[in-house]
Formats: structure tokens, C-alpha cells, sequence
């Protein structure tokens, strides 16, 4: 199939510069419908009451699916081969087939949404052919009937749970359609009907983001396969629209700052776009435009292996993912180096990327595992990992408890400054983010013999009158990457008193450090990769245990640099270098 064109990102700018005194600051929630959009969704929303409605039920467009739309992302094979034995897999827990019970499920709140999402149809097909997977997608949809065709609740008919699900009933119609009891087929199809109707009436009342975009793209995939939905299409599309105003930053990256809703996101846009295809129907052009955003946006979290940074609660998002979503949403783009509004800066020189969170953490209600990691880097050699943040925050599960969760969220679990052994962000007790970063200021400038990049917050100004500022020089092949991290009085606050201050970096599973005599640096072994230095000139450095999250949300044994020194009333700034020496 032809690639969507994209042109290049609108962040791109000539040079990479950034103007002086960039700032960045948290988003705030749209402010609702215009008058005209409540009175088109009110007319809109009364045509189900309308003889319309029941020219439908009568057989003027008799309820079936016009077109069965093509999944192109693999679904996960292992997942698919424990349904064929019996049971769902998800993150490290089972649940037999034979005792589940949608009327009471007693699986984590992550694995409730799989089974509601009707995901697991994607790694059923992929593991089994058609004959021998719809019993086993049939057995499941009648569980799920039983309990939740007639009476809508939460979580199964949440607006993303809902949206989801269309997209993959659609998609794996065969699975659970293949049925000859026609009572049980009618029921599927007024079910998907109903869905379709439910999300009419609450899409916009989802969160901004992936869930109020998820909701408005099985509007339109309803339109499109149920017969007569014209006006849903044009309803759906006028929705989708304003949700990707809302749900994404102008440069492409999604409210939440999250990788795996940004992957999420691409692919239900992807998912979408196949519904246009098998209808042989053109997609919007706002849909095209907004999917080269994202998919640049996407690539600019890429490390040499292929796969995603540990961002915002997600993991390290497998390679294989990231290139089967790019490659179905038919995007070809380079990827964004300055996500200015999304907060990411990339710095790719040679061999070597460098990732740096350069915003505020997302406003608290867009993200249930925002992370309070403002200045923090990531650096990969080729295909190894060196520096990284533990991650996994949002992949609660059988390895994942809650408590550690929230621990991954901390400003310790990045590699970054951190002042008296609190967070630049407050993580409060119910989980949500509190006080802290609200203004980042960035500069960047790509010289002759490389990048340089200084940003600072204000994470600590309020609580310590410290402002953090962090500047990087990666040289134009990257083989050395310095940087300089530095506390220095904020105006206009009182004399800020001595504290503990701690440099923290994060090494990757197959990264051995070996600490010189003097405690001032250390020989960095890349297992089946090259040698590396770190050196300080500020502190004492030493040598942590610490945990790296994968992208099944098991968390690996790790090590980590600490540079510890202490911040003193009248600045101070500590100093570091990694050489390559292989």
C-alpha cells in the first residue's frame, strides 16, 4: 500500500534552534463545544428518536457489518497460544476461560480493560486459524453478552473500553461472527449497534486524550459499517476532530506525554484509516495530517534498538510494536527532534541517541502514572541501551505492585538531579500529581562540533528556593556526551539552606559499572557492545542496585550511578562526562 505522505513536522524548525527563553507549560483542558457543535450533536443525538430510528428497525437499513476492515498489527503469539490452552495472559496473570465471569472479575483493573477492550481477539487470530479460534472468541463474547449487552456500566462500557471494542469487533467480525444460531449473531450485531449509540451520547465526555479519541474513532467505524450511518460519519468526523485538537499538542505528541499512549493513539488513528480503506471511502484530511504528526512525534522517543524510551509511566516499548504500528498507519517521516510542546528533545549524533524530558510532567488528570521526571535523559550506543529511567509506572501487574508503581514514578526512578531526597514534582497519597515543575525554560543550538542543550525548572523553587538547571554538549559524532548540572538560588526567595543532592543515572540490563580507585569515575561495560567512561568532578560517586521495567511490565535487576554531593546556599553545580572508548 502507497505511504500517507507527511510533510515535515511543524515543530521541525530551521536549524534546530529554539528561540531564547522557550517556555513551557502545562496544558490546560479545552473549554467545551461551541454552540454550533452542541446544537448539530443535539439534532444529531434526537434522530434516534425520530421515525428514522425506526425505518432502521423496520428493515430500511438492515442491521449487518458492510465490511470486515484488515488488522495489520500482529497480535502477541504467546497470549494467543495460552487462549488455545485455556486460559488469558496478560502481564504475568492468567485467568481460565472456563471460570471466567465478567459478572464478577477478580483481575487487576489493566487486565479488566483487556478483557473488555476484546484485544486478546488480535492474539487469538494470529495463533490459531479461523476454525479453531472462533469457539474459543465465541465462548468468550457469550460470557461477555450475558453479563453486559443489556446494562451499561463501568468498566466495560468506559468510552475508551467502548471505543476499543468496536474497532476490534469490526476488525475480528469472523471470530465472533461465524456463529449459525442466528439469535446469538442478532445479539452480537444489536450489541455493536448499541455500543455505536452509547458512544454517541458519551465521547465527549471522556477524558482528553487517547480515551476521548479511541470513543470518537469506533463512532466513525460505525458509521462506516453499519448501514445508513452517513450521518454518523459526519457527526463522528466533526467529533474526532476537535478530540485531536484537544488530545494533541500542535508538534504531534499526545496531552498525556505518555509513549504508549502515543503508540495507542497512532494505532487506533491506523485502525481507523483501514475502515476507510475497506469501504473505499477517502479519509479526512485532518486524520492524515494529524497521523504524520504523531508518527514523527512517535519516532522521536526511538532508541538505536528500534524501541521507546521509558517515558511517563510506560516501559521500553518493544521495537517489533512500535515498527508494526508505524508501518499500519502507512506514515513515512523522520523523526521529531524537538517536541517543544510535547516536552522531548532527541539527539541523535552518530551512533548515539540522547533522549531528554524537557517540560513539566502532564496536568494530573490527563495521566494516572505521570512521572516527576523534568530534566531527565536517556543515551543509547547503536542497538544498547546505557542510560535509562526504570519506567513501567502504568504497567500495574503480577510483577508490578501498586506501591512500586508509584515508587517508579518518583523523580529517583529517572536519571536526573535530585535535591534532599524529594521529588521536582510532588507525588500526592491518592496518586495524583501535585506542586512542583510548572515552567521549564530550553535553549538549544546545534553548533559545528554538536548539540547543546540547556534547560532549568522550577520544581524546587517553591519548597527549597533552588532552581535546576541541566546543561548537555553532545559532540557531532557522539562519542562524548558532557553535561553539567547546576542548583542556583531563585530570585526573589529567601536564602536557601544546605541540602543532599544526588546525580542519578540508571544503567541499562547489560551495563556493568566498575568504580575507579579514586571514586571519581567509572569503566562502563556494554555486554556484546562498546566501552564506555563516566567521570565527575564534584562528589563522591558510587554504585546503587536499581530496576529496569520491560515491555511486558517485569521489572529486571539493574545498577545505577548516584554522584553525591551537596548543594550550598550560594549555587553549585556538579560536573560529568561519558567518553566512548571503544
Amino acid at each position: 500500500m502507497p505511504a500517507r505522505p507527511a510533510a515535515e513536522p511543524a515543530a521541525q524548525v530551521e536549524g534546530d534552534g529554539i528561540e531564547q527563553g522557550k517556555r513551557l507549560i502545562r496544558v490546560a483542558d479545552d473549554k467545551g463545544l461551541s454552540l454550533t457543535q452542541k446544537i448539530a450533536h443535539h439534532f444529531y443525538l434526537l434522530s434516534w428518536k425520530t421515525p428514522i430510528h425506526g425505518r432502521k428497525l423496520r428493515g430500511k437499513y438492515p442491521l449487518k457489518l458492510l465490511a470486515v476492515p484488515d488488522d495489520a498489527i500482529p497480535g502477541d503469539g504467546r497470549a494467543g497460544a495460552a487462549m488455545r490452552a485455556g486460559y488469558m495472559l496478560f502481564r504475568g496473570q492468567k485467568q481460565a476461560l472456563d471460570t471466567l465471569d465478567f459478572a464478577r472479575l477478580d483481575v487487576a483493573p489493566a487486565f479488566a480493560d483487556h478483557l473488555h477492550e476484546f484485544r486478546w481477539l488480535r492474539d487469538l487470530a494470529g495463533a490459531a486459524p479461523r476454525d479453531q479460534a472462533a469457539p474459543i472468541a465465541e465462548a468468550v463474547m457469550r460470557k461477555w453478552l450475558a453479563v453486559h449487552a443489556e446494562t451499561p456500566s463501568e468498566p466495560a462500557w468506559r468510552v475508551d473500553n467502548a471505543g476499543w471494542r468496536l474497532l476490534f469487533w469490526t476488525a475480528h467480525a469472523p471470530l465472533i461472527l461465524s456463529s449459525s444460531d442466528l439469535v446469538y449473531r442478532s445479539l452480537v450485531l444489536n450489541c455493536i449497534a448499541r455500543t455505536a449509540r452509547h458512544l454517541d451520547r458519551g465521547a465527549d465526555k471522556a477524558p482528553m486524550g487517547l480515551s476521548r479519541i479511541v470513543g470518537w474513532c469506533g463512532i466513525i467505524a460505525a458509521g462506516l459499517l453499519i448501514p445508513g450511518g452517513d450521518s454518523r460519519r459526519a457527526f463522528g468526523e466533526a467529533g474526532l476532530r476537535r478530540a485531536i485538537d484537544s488530545g494533541f499538542h500542535p508538534d504531534g505528541g499526545i496531552v498525556s506525554r505518555s509513549p504508549l499512549a502515543q503508540l495507542e493513539s497512532v494505532m487506533a488513528l491506523a485502525m481507523l484509516a483501514a475502515v476507510y480503506d475497506v469501504r473505499r471511502q477517502a479519509a479526512p484530511a485532518f486524520l492524515d495530517e494529524c497521523m504524520g504528526r504523531a508518527v514523527a512525534a512517535l519516532l522521536g522517543l526511538v532508541h538505536g534498538d528500534g524501541g521507546l524510551g521509558s517515558w511517563q509511566g510506560a516501559a521500553a516499548i518493544a521495537p517489533q510494536m512500535v515498527d508494526a504500528v508505524v508501518r499500519a498507519s502507512r506514515v513515512r517521516t523522520r523523526p521529531l527532534r524537538q517536541a517543544r510542546d510535547w516536552g522531548y528533545q532527541r539527539i541523535a549524533a552518530g551512533p548515539t541517541v540522547v533522549q531528554v524530558d524537557a517540560a513539566p510532567p502532564p496536568v494530573a488528570r490527563l495521566a494516572a502514572a505521570g512521572c516527576a521526571s523534568t530534566g531527565a535523559l536517556e543515551i543509547s550506543d547503536g542497538a544498547h541501551r546505557m542510560v535509562v529511567n526504570c519506567g513501567g509506572a502504568a504497567l500495574e501487574g503480577a510483577w508490578i505492585s501498586g506501591d512500586l508503581a508509584q515508587g517508579l514514578r518518583t523523580t529517583a526512578a529517572h536519571s536526573t538531579l535530585v535535591l534532599d531526597d524529594c521529588n521536582s514534582t510532588a507525588l500526592l497519597p491518592d496518586g495524583t500529581l501535585g506542586r512542583g515543575v510548572t515552567e521549564v525554560e530550553l535553549n538549544r543550538q546545534e553548533l559545528e562540533n554538536g548539540s547543546r542543550l540547556e534547560l532549568s525548572h522550577d520544581g524546587y523553587v517553591r519548597r527549597m528556593g533552588y532552581v535546576h538547571r541541566r546543561l548537555l554538549l553532545v559532540s557531532g559524532d557522539g562519542r562524548e556526551i558532557r553535561g553539567e548540572d547546576m542548583l542556583t538560588p531563585a530570585e526573589r526567595r529567601r536564602k536557601p539552606g544546605r541540602k543532599p543532592v544526588q546525580v542519578r543515572f540508571h544503567l541499562a540490563p547489560g551495563v556493568e559499572p566498575t568504580l575507579t580507585a579514586d571514586n571519581q569515575g567509572a569503566l562502563l561495560r556494554i555486554d556484546l557492545g562498546a566501552l564506555w567512561q563516566f567521570r565527575t568532578g564534584t562528589g563522591v560517586l558510587g554504585v546503587e542496585d536499581s530496576l529496569w521495567v520491560d515491555p511486558d511490565g517485569r521489572p529486571h535487576p539493574t545498577r545505577q550511578l548516584v554522584v553525591t554531593a551537596e548543594a550550598l546556599p550560594g549555587g553549585s553545580s556538579i560536573g560529568w562526562i561519558f567518553k566512548r572508548m571503544g
